[in-house]
Parts: C-alpha cells; sequence; structure tokens
C-alpha cells in the first residue's frame, strides 16, 4: 500500500472517530477495478461483528440516485414526455395551487420550491427554478410518480432491470434486522439502531448496501450503463440522469445538478464536490455518511461509507465532504486510466 493510499484511510478514520461513528469503509475503483478497500470498526457502538465486504450502511439520502435513474428510464421509454412536464399534468389528485409552475425537472434537481409542514400542508418557499433547496418532499412525489407511470415501485422495476442483470444481491430496501446491517449512532449517548421501514417502496429512507455495491453502482454509471460488455443500462438514461439539468441561477453560488446527483462544472460554494475534482464529475451523499464519488475523466469511481446521523462538521459540513473529494480524487488521479465514452454536460 503507497503512503498516498494510507494517508486517504488515515483521513477516513480520524473523521469517524470524531464523528463517534462505529464503522467505515473505503473502496476504490479505476478502469473498474478495485485498487483500494479498507474496513474498519464494528456494526454498532455496543458489542457487535466486525465490518466487512458483506457489511451493508443506511446511504440515506444517496438513495435519490437510485430514484433518479427510474426517473431517466420513465423518460428513456417515454412514460413522460419530457423533464419539462408539469407534475400535475400526472398526479391529477394533487392540490394544483401550490404546484403551478412545478416541473418534473425542478423536482428532480432540488429547485422546486416545495416544503411541507408538520400537518401535511404543502407550501411554497420560492417560484420554481429560481432558488435551490434541499427538501424531502421531491422523492416523495417522484416517488409516487414512477408508481402512477409504471404501476409498480421502483424498487422492483430497478431489482429486475438494473441489480439482478448486475448480481447485485445485496441492495435492498430493508424492512426487519438482519445480521448483515449496520446500525445508525443517533448519538455517541445511545447505542446505534436499525433504520428500517416498513416498505420496500422506495419512499423510506432504509436502502441499505456494501461498500463493494455502491462501487458497483457508480461503476455501471461510469462505464455508461455497460456492465462486462453487455449494455445493462440504456446510455441515454445514464446520461440524463448525470449530466447538469438545472436551469442557471443568478446566485452562483448554487449547485449544479443532474437528476438529484450533484455535478462538478464551475466549482460552487454550495456543492458538495471539491474544487480540484474535474468537470464531468458527479456526486451523491447521505446524512449517515455514505458519498459516491465518480469522475470519468479518470474512470474513477470513489465510495466512501460511514454510520453516524449527520457528516461531521456541523454547519461547517461541507468543507468536509469537498474536502475528502479533493483528496481521494489527488490520492488516485495520476494513476494510468483507460479511455472513457464520451460524454456531454
Amino acid at each position: 500500500m503507497s503512503s498516498r493510499h494510507q494517508k486517504l484511510i488515515d483521513y477516513v478514520s480520524d473523521i469517524r472517530r470524531r464523528n463517534h461513528a462505529s464503522a467505515s469503509a473505503l473502496v476504490i475503483m479505476q478502469n473498474s477495478k478495485i485498487v483500494l478497500e479498507h474496513y474498519e470498526g464494528t456494526h454498532s457502538n455496543e458489542p457487535s461483528k466486525k465490518i466487512d465486504m458483506n457489511s451493508m450502511f443506511n446511504v440515506a439520502s444517496a438513495r435519490k440516485s437510485y430514484l433518479a435513474l427510474a426517473i431517466s428510464f420513465a423518460l428513456y421509454e417515454k412514460k413522460i414526455h419530457s423533464l419539462d412536464d408539469p407534475i400535475e399534468k400526472y398526479l391529477i389528485d394533487y392540490d394544483k395551487k401550490p404546484f403551478r409552475g412545478t416541473t418534473i425537472r425542478h423536482l428532480a434537481t432540488h429547485s422546486h420550491g416545495l416544503d411541507e409542514q408538520a400537518d401535511g400542508m404543502i407550501i411554497r418557499e420560492f417560484n420554481a427554478g429560481e432558488n435551490w433547496a434541499y427538501r424531502g418532499i421531491n422523492v416523495r412525489i417522484l416517488t409516487e410518480l414512477f408508481r402512477h407511470l409504471y404501476g409498480l415501485d421502483f424498487t422492483r422495476f430497478l431489482k429486475e432491470r438494473v441489480f439482478i442483470p448486475l448480481g447485485m444481491e445485496h441492495t435492498i430496501w430493508a424492512t426487519s434486522p438482519s445480521p448483515s446491517l449496520v446500525k445508525v449512532i443517533d448519538s455517541p449517548e445511545l447505542h446505534g439502531d436499525f433504520k428500517l421501514d416498513s416498505s420496500d417502496d422506495g419512499m423510506g429512507s432504509n436502502l441499505h448496501t456494501t461498500a463493494r455495491e455502491l462501487a458497483m453502482w457508480g461503476d455501471l454509471h461510469l462505464q455508461m450503463g455497460c456492465h462486462e460488455g453487455i449494455q445493462v443500462v440504456p446510455e441515454a438514461v445514464i446520461q440524463t440522469s448525470t449530466t447538469i439539468q438545472n436551469s442557471e441561477y443568478d446566485d452562483n453560488r448554487l449547485p449544479d445538478n443532474g437528476l438529484f446527483w450533484y455535478v462538478q462544472n464551475k466549482p460552487r460554494a454550495f456543492s458538495e464536490i471539491g474544487e480540484h475534482v474535474p468537470k464531468g464529475a458527479y456526486q451523491i451523499l447521505g446524512n449517515t455518511g455514505p458519498l459516491l464519488l465518480v469522475v470519468p475523466e479518470n474512470n474513477l469511481v470513489v465510495v466512501r461509507m460511514s454510520n453516524k446521523r449527520y457528516n461531521y462538521g456541523g454547519d461547517n459540513y461541507l468543507h468536509y465532504i469537498r474536502e475528502f473529494s479533493d483528496l481521494a480524487y489527488q490520492t488516485i488521479a495520476t494513476r494510468k486510466v483507460m479511455p472513457t465514452p464520451s460524454r456531454v454536460l
């Protein structure tokens, strides 16, 4: 192991300890091969089994990249006409007033301007497309949209169309405890807990996967839907998901997004991607510590896993997320890479 690799491992270990997580994992792939793999800690902050390649972490909001692929499939298969279709065109049971002017594109790029109060009332924070805010209501709406379009949950669709062809057996929306699941720690004073949901329909934040399978998910995107010489996902589906889809904002601090993915164009103050990571890279993050970075220019996939609710750094957490992606990129970027499929931002 090189000193550069050790520096990256030490960084992940240090953040794990500072943030009071009990577990971390690090997997880096380049040219579709694992070049670095490291596991440490245990499944909870109580006596529990050690982390290994079969440990399944709760990926929290990183699950949005899976919903993104499903929505992109719906566009490719002409279940929807355009990302610019108003959402009320399809979900006619919603009260149209708060949704007026909100498109599928707005919902998938965090520019919808909607929020939901504790009593379930949907309110508007700003006009759709004029600003950016990270709210969970878009996941629910787009999950309902997919079910309306296909007559089945997007989780089942992905299992049949993507997970099974790829051989992904450890990526599930978990509804019951299992020895393979890593518990999430809400507070260092409390034992970790399984983050489950009563349903596997994709509405809940209960997607669990291993570091290896999250890296495989990233590599599927990097290779434009191709896996071991087989086109599992149409190239256009990947292209839509992982290239910039939002309108240009007046505020140049706001991040660029594909369908949920953060996409690197010019470095942005509110982006999760480090400033040294090259244009065209894309990244997804969860608040329990998972991070998936894909860098097409270097044929590179980086996965970091953890199990502490809320990423380290408090209000300054973006600094540490960007610092990690910069360090991971600089650790591997000088390695020789194979040509990657062309991409258009």
